[in-house]
């Protein structure tokens, strides 16, 4: 049987997008922000651009929760590299504060941090990344954030749509690659060895 794609229905999540470049937002203002505000998930953009979003639906957090928990249960089994939710953010090197619905760095990267340094934004770009298109999403503005990883530095990026039932992948120097009802993924050779079950939260 064929699989049917989810309908992208209007639901109650919200984003915002504020111009802050005058006011001079600095890192630890933001961090303090994101602290004081925890229902809310925020990120800030290379152009200064502060932009705040509703937590997650239900459905959404399923399908990040899914994602994250391969993902972490693999990297512990792994032993190369430390996996990382979308609670967790980077500072990429564009000065962009972003945080991905799933991600995976190397521990040789993370050993240039101390634990003061590894408790604030992550000054690196992760190696792999991830993102779970939400209602709140519009396809394009996800394009542009995988394409801004991609350029920061990410090996391998993910950008999921269950309501298209597709996936597209990015690599350096290569075109994006879109798959259209894709069964799994897998991570070779940034993640060797991970390959995950993408229909189980495509279809649901």
């Amino acid at each position: 049987m064929a699989r049917v794609p989810l309908v992208k229905q209007e639901v109650e999540t919200w984003k915002m997008v504020l111009n802050v470049a005058n006011v001079g937002l600095t890192e630890e203002q933001f961090l303090r922000l994101c602290r004081d505000n925890r229902d809310l998930r925020m990120e800030l953009t290379a152009q200064k651009e502060l932009v705040i979003m509703s937590p997650a639906g239900l459905k959404s957090g399923w399908r990040e929760g899914i994602l994250f928990f391969h993902l972490m249960d693999w990297a512990l089994k792994d032993g190369t590299g430390i996996a990382f939710g979308p609670s967790s953010g980077y500072r990429l090197p564009n000065s962009a504060i972003r945080g991905p619905d799933a991600s995976w760095v190397r521990k040789e990267a993370l050993g240039d941090f101390n634990n003061p340094e590894l408790e604030k934004f992550g000054h690196l770009c992760p190696d792999f990344v991830a993102e779970v298109v939400s209602p709140s999403d519009t396809l394009l503005e996800t394009q542009d954030k995988m394409a801004e990883y991609m350029a920061n530095g990410a090996q391998l990026a993910w950008l999921i749509d269950p309501y298209e039932a597709c996936v597209y992948i990015y690599r350096p120097g290569q075109a994006v690659q879109r798959l259209g009802n894709p069964a799994t993924m897998s991570g070779d050779p940034v993640l060797p060895g991970f390959v995950f079950n993408v229909a189980e939260i495509i279809v649901v």
